[in-house]
């Protein structure tokens, strides 16, 4: 609370023998004029930020309004974090669009970059990982093997090894 005070309170400091109301005003006019500059200088950079074009992730409007061709591609929902990684690496625009009329929802990316090979470079890649991932055997199917092959151990035998491994 104390910091809400502190930072709502104005300093103001005026360097006078005799104080008058004449030094108070003049004061007071330096501030507020002051404070005009710095409330320029915000709306300024916020004008600019403005007319700096998105990169990244943003909205399919704002990713059509740059005068830029858009590709698309299907994705599940797990994969959304992976394809934006690669196309963050690559400094490619996308948007990220969910139809919720097919069950399960179904993901649309759109994307698009200053060069063809970029776009080219994001797909193979996401490709790959994708291709990667649905090769790797599943670690629950192993784990479910390795209980089968312990359950098929006799109980003397599995003690023993217990025994020796401690």
């Amino acid at each position: 609370m104390q910091e809400e005070v502190e930072n709502r309170s104005v300093n103001l400091a005026i360097t006078t023998t005799k104080l008058t109301a004449r030094a108070i005003c003049s004061g007071i006019r330096k501030y507020v004029q002051h404070r005009g500059k710095v409330k320029s200088r915000k709306a300024a950079d916020k004008a600019a930020k403005k007319a700096a074009p998105i990169r990244g992730k943003q909205t399919v409007k704002q990713l059509i309004g740059q005068n830029q061709g858009v590709s698309s591609v299907d994705i599940a929902k797990s994969g959304i974090k992976d394809f934006e990684r690669i196309a963050r690496r690559y400094g490619v625009d996308f948007a990220v669009t969910k139809d919720k009329s097919v069950q399960p929802p179904r993901y649309t990316v759109f994307f698009k970059a200053k060069d063809a090979d970029a776009l080219t470079s994001v797909h193979k890649a996401y490709s790959a990982k994708v291709m990667k991932k649905r090769s790797r055997p599943s670690v629950l199917a192993q784990l479910q093997k390795f209980k089968a092959l312990a359950a098929e151990i006799p109980r003397k035998v599995r003690e023993k090894i217990q025994e020796r491994g401690r």
